[in-house]
């Protein structure tokens, strides 16, 4: 089912409740008065990723790190998976599923590598180094201000110990599963084709400045909509017939708003009091791990945000509040639907003819997700219990 329907038959289902009396109004309008900038920011943060992507600014830098590996094909693995952790950490999981994945395996085909380990990091570190600033997740920009009251530094401050060792152990990882294939060398890159190198060069401008706003400590989705509008601006002085209305991503507006307002109506009727007892009270290790595993599970067997929505409740506190993120940020690592990003990645891979069954998918996200996750919530009671 498309995540459209899937959003319309929830938001469906939320009207039922709200004219029953099932959802109070007062509940919904506490819904929207709290997620309203999260989804301008979606909004903005993804015409902003697609339109730096049209200029060339994501081919631009995978052909620089193709040259700065030298003919290595470990080091040009290790400067692609360094990309695709700082796009996930700056511009979201969504932005390195969706925009980096094609231009990754175009590098790698051009060199006559093989693909998967490329495309294989690529949707990892996708999840997996999303746990660093509330902007790399959607589920952060939820979590934030009961972590840190919206403050980025305190969110960081908390986070980046767990995010850390979740990114290295799945580099490490993954190192491991291909490390053969990493083997040898490969021809020199030829640097891409630009056709409008001042609208290349507006736009990188406009993405550099953007990210230390990102993380300044202003509400994100207001540097993120100024930055959006600059780049509309651009492409409508240099290249108006690229501006479509299929930029908004409405599919997924559509989705989480549905999410939201469904959840809203589980809560009103209680039905999600029972997953306090679940998870259990406490900020021990075990406590942090047994939350930590719940929201990995959850993520598997539905998706990591409505896995998060489920269990926000029952994670009452920062420290709490954290490990349940790591294991809807870092734990989707088994199922298909376990996160957007992955199920947006793969359409990606199967467009440029890359060959990877659910099931070997599966089976190394079996060994990988327990490992990482289990890692992070060390990290995380190191530092806080």
């Amino acid at each position: 089912m498309k995540t459209w329907m899937l959003g319309l038959g929830l938001l469906a289902a939320g009207a039922v409740a709200l004219v029953t009396g099932v959802l109070p109004a007062s509940d919904l309008l506490a819904v929207g008065d709290r997620v309203w900038s999260i989804l301008l920011f979606v909004v903005a943060i993804t015409v902003v990723a697609e339109l730096a992507a049209t200029a060339g600014v994501f081919d631009v830098a995978a052909g620089a790190l193709s040259r700065l590996a030298r003919g290595s094909t470990l080091l040009l693995w290790m400067l692609v998976v360094s990309l695709a952790t700082a796009v996930t950490v700056f511009l979201s999981l969504d932005t390195t599923a969706v925009l980096l994945t094609p231009v990754i395996l175009a590098v790698a085909r051009s060199h006559r590598l093989d693909p998967l380990p490329f495309a294989v990091a690529t949707v990892w570190l996708a999840n997996t180094a999303s746990l660093l600033l509330p902007i790399s997740n959607l589920t952060n920009l939820l979590a934030v201000d009961g972590i840190s009251g919206g403050d980025i530094l305190g969110f960081v401050s908390l986070l980046w110990p767990a995010a850390l060792v979740s990114i290295a152990l799945s580099v490490a990882l993954l190192f491991l599963v291909f490390r053969r294939r990493l083997r040898g060398r490969h021809d020199a890159s030829t640097p891409p084709v630009v056709t409008d190198r001042v609208q290349l060069r507006v736009a990188a401008i406009i993405v550099i400045v953007l990210l230390p706003f990102l993380v300044s400590g202003i509400p994100p989705w207001m540097p993120a909509s100024v930055a959006a509008l600059a780049l509309v601006a651009l492409f409508a002085w240099r290249s108006p017939r690229r501006l479509q209305i299929s930029l908004v991503p409405w599919s997924l507006l559509v989705f989480v708003s549905g999410l939201f307002v469904a959840v809203a109506a589980l809560e009103a009727l209680g039905a999600l009091e029972p997953l306090e007892a679940l998870i259990g009270p406490g900020d021990s290790a075990p406590s942090l791990a047994g939350i930590a595993g719940t929201g990995a599970v959850a993520a598997n067997l539905a998706n990591n945000l409505p896995a998060y929505l489920l269990l926000e409740s029952a994670a009452d506190d920062p420290v709490r509040l954290a490990a349940l993120l790591i294991g809807v940020n870092a734990g989707p690592l088994i199922t298909p639907w376990a996160s957007l990003a992955t199920l947006l990645w793969h359409a990606r891979i199967v467009a440029a003819g890359v060959t990877l069954s659910w099931g070997r998918y599966a089976v190394l996200g079996l060994v990988g997700a327990p490992l990482i996750v289990g890692g992070a919530v060390l990290a995380l009671a190191a530092t806080t219990v």
